[in-house]
């Protein structure tokens, strides 16, 4: 019984796989048709829902970034191809449309509250440990995702699990003997560790440009704007007490304390003066403003000029997201304040994106190149040496003895063993994600007792997915799928 165990463990051991909708602080990038700037129109229509060109962009990188991280680097456009990655990604966002169609029909919604308090938990936001305005408005940026989008994109992942979560599904005490039984297997297996530094990659210019040629689509320039730009530093001026108290007694409600209580007029003083001075600050850029796109701005203030990007920005992410939405029919964009100096700015051109030569992407493609080289290397040394190797030998493992596979850190050894215990080969070798490959032979097994026990959250999560595909089979026959781009 326990060797057909050890044969069909693959089969046996559970493996949950959960779908979110995933944002990729990396940044988004478009392969083959799909080029990110192309936004407009529809490719699909799911009963009410409709899916436009730019989500299936966003998922189809999301997806392509998780296999290429899977495939630690080495995933690349014709392997999109061959495993269907623009199909995968339409069916993900089809599916999610109808979940968002049920939700829709029994009227359920994200409120502010909701979405605010989901961003303040995504640690990708934090500085200094808790959620700051800039470094979100800077991550989106570097992604080429305005505020709007993310938002958008947040509520209805928000939306999809609060719809789920309306479908309770709970686990059985017999399904928990199952698995704690399926838990129960123990491997006494010999093993040795092969590193990626075991081998030495030849990294002459001849073999790194002819790796370079195979990917140099993958390289390329970032998109720059030149633009002429003016500024307004903060006024600070001098105010009679009457203009301070009329300023006041109008915007009173403006100045409170910590408690929220108006503060009395010499409380507010400072502030009064520091809203006035503020005001006529903004006041005088748009003055400014408006006189330079007549062309009749003052001698006294100097144009300046500056080409930015996303690597090369003095100003604000705000101000960079705002230039990238100009145009030459639409080239002034009004006084947006950086540091509280005003900046009021006018596109002169955009450079486009363009490939990189390979003396620009050499310091990119290097780390690349020795990765996939050395990885390749290292799996032909992993062939060479399976029939013979000799390693160490342990004790009876389950896959939670992390601390009995002494030559791999406890996260390796984690990895290793959970990929051990889904194999149904006696002696191999498994590649881990840290460029490591470890070659295993299996000498005994047996069924222990009194093991690590298992949690009914672990079965309720494998039930869940198990409804919810049944789920997503029912509302395909209830709303109709319309899909309007070809071979899709």
């Amino acid at each position: 019984m326990i060797t057909w165990m050890q044969r069909h463990k693959k089969w046996l051991i559970i493996t949950i796989w959960i779908s979110t909708i995933a944002f990729v602080g990396a940044g988004f990038v478009g392969w083959g048709q799909y080029s990110y700037g192309d936004k407009a129109g529809a490719v699909a229509k799911v009963g009410n829902i409709e899916i436009s060109k730019g989500e299936l962009q966003k998922a189809y990188s999301n997806l392509y970034m998780q296999y290429n991280q899977m495939f630690q680097g080495n995933f690349d456009e014709e392997q999109a191809k061959q495993f269907g990655l623009q199909k995968q990604a339409l069916q993900q966002l089809v599916q999610q449309a109808l979940v968002v169609n049920l939700a829709h029909s029994y009227d359920l919604s994200i409120s502010d509250a909701e979405l605010v308090e989901a961003l303040q938990k995504q640690d990708y936001f934090f500085k200094d440990g808790v959620f700051d305005k800039e470094t979100y408005k800077n991550v989106l940026a570097q992604s080429r995702l305005t505020t709007k989008e993310y938002e958008a994109d947040l509520k209805k992942n928000l939306l999809i699990v609060k719809t789920l979560e309306l479908l309770p599904v709970e686990a059985g005490q017999n399904e928990k003997n199952i698995l704690q039984t399926l838990a129960s297997i123990a491997d006494k297996i010999n093993y040795t560790v092969l590193d990626i530094k075991d081998v030495k990659v030849d990294t002459s210019d001849a073999k790194v440009k002819a790796f370079w040629e195979t990917k140099r689509q993958n390289f390329m320039s970032e998109v720059s704007y030149d633009i002429k730009y003016i500024t307004q530093k903060p006024i600070v001026a001098t105010y009679s007490q009457e203009e301070l108290t009329k300023h006041y007694n109008v915007n009173r409600t403006h100045f409170k304390d910590t408690d929220g209580k108006i503060l009395d007029f010499e409380a507010a003083k400072d502030a009064v003066r520091a809203e006035l001075n503020s005001e006529a600050t903004k006041d005088k850029a748009l003055r400014n403003y408006i006189d330079y796109k007549k062309g009749e701005l003052s001698e006294t203030i100097e144009i300046k000029t500056a080409t930015v990007s996303q690597s090369n920005n003095p100003f604000s992410a705000e101000l960079l997201e705002k230039i990238t939405q100009l145009s030459p029919t639409a080239p002034y964009l009004k006084p947006v304040s950086v540091n509280g100096v005003y900046h009021t700015v006018e596109l002169v051109k955009t450079n486009p994106s363009v490939m990189k030569t390979y003396e620009e992407a050499k310091a990119e493609i290097m780390p690349l190149y020795i990765q996939q080289e050395g990885l390749k290397q290292l799996l032909a040394l992993a062939n060479e040496s399976l029939g013979k190797f000799s390693g160490k030998t342990t004790d009876f493992v389950t896959v939670e003895d992390t601390s009995k596979i002494t030559q791999l850190t406890q996260t390796e050894a984690k990895e290793f063993l959970g990929k051990l215990f889904t194999s149904d080969k006696k002696r191999s070798f498994i590649q881990l994600s840290n460029n490591k490959v470890v070659l295993y032979n299996i000498l005994e097994q047996k069924l222990l007792s009194n093991t690590n026990k298992i949690e009914g959250n672990e079965i309720t999560k494998f039930k869940s997915a198990m409804f919810n595909e049944a789920l997503i089979k029912e509302l395909q026959n209830k709303y109709p799928t319309e899909i309007y781009m070809q071979g899709l």
